[in-house]
């Protein structure tokens, strides 16, 4: 008996019931402090059979013990481009969601991205906003002009949760082994392959980058975009985007994380 072109067979029928519709990637580095929330959220928000897959590049604190408890964990150096790669060419969902550590998706995440997809969006991101402990009308504007941003010029930032399937993340080469504004170079790539769709609810991210100095953080991010498109090397302008040695990104130092979790954390 002769098989129609794309027809599936049995055992391909049973692959496509078992993938799973979403894949949550996660690049962590010492996230103990919200990450548990982040992927509790994204559970919720994406449906309790979505995969989670933890990239961590090193933490030193509970980061992956945290995460054992949510999904898979790979490793892979400090740079969030390759931790991204790494984390797609594992994942076996139909959609890949990349979600930074400290961003929360919203209830009704999985059904906004379905109707995307469904009228022909392939790839897009969720609106940006703050956590609701940002009050100020400096964070307003922050969110407004970030939005403006990608409606404007069809942009986005890893921020807003992107998002791509599988056809598309493939096509456009997927994240590239950069450790500055890879999310930017993807959001391009995938551009050229697919349409990019912006979704009308929003992430919330934490403010803590801003808390430090809000203007100097705002003033130094827009001068590294800038020289950015202006053709400078994403490895050289890392270095200007470093935290401050000897605090991790929960703003723990890493002495402490030590101390703390020197008899529980998990060998991997």
């Amino acid at each position: 008996m002769t098989r129609e072109p794309g027809a599936l067979t049995g055992s391909s029928r049973r692959r496509e019931r078992t993938r799973p519709e979403f894949s949550v990637i996660v690049p962590t580095l010492d996230e103990e402090a919200r990450l548990d929330e982040t992927l509790r959220r994204a559970k919720s928000a994406l449906g309790p059979e979505v995969e989670v897959i933890v990239v961590d590049g090193g933490s030193r604190d509970r980061t992956t013990a945290i995460a054992a408890h949510h999904g898979r964990i790979l490793s892979a150096r400090r740079n969030r481009g390759a931790q991204l790669a790494t984390g797609a060419r594992a994942a076996t969902g139909g959609v890949l969601v990349f979600l930074h550590a400290d961003t929360w998706l919203p209830d009704g995440g999985a059904t906004a991205i379905r109707t995307a997809v469904r009228a022909g969006a392939e790839a897009g991101c969720f609106r940006f906003a703050l956590d609701p402990n940002a009050r100020s009308w400096r964070y307003r504007l922050l969110e407004w002009g970030v939005n403006w941003r990608t409606r404007r010029f069809r942009t986005a930032t890893g921020d807003q949760a992107l998002f791509a399937t599988r056809d598309a993340y493939e096509a456009c080469g997927g994240f590239r082994d950069l450790p500055l504004f890879e999310d930017v170079t993807f959001v391009r790539a995938v551009r050229r392959v697919a349409r990019f769709r912006l979704l009308p609810l929003a992430v919330h991210t934490s403010s803590r980058r801003w808390e430090a100095g809000f203007l100097r953080t705002v003033v130094r991010h827009w001068a590294l975009r800038a020289a950015f498109l202006a053709g400078a090397d994403p490895r050289r302008l890392r270095r200007y985007h470093e935290r401050p040695a000897g605090i991790t990104e929960s703003g723990v130092p890493p002495s402490q994380c030590a101390r703390q979790t020197s008899d529980s954390r998990p060998r991997r």
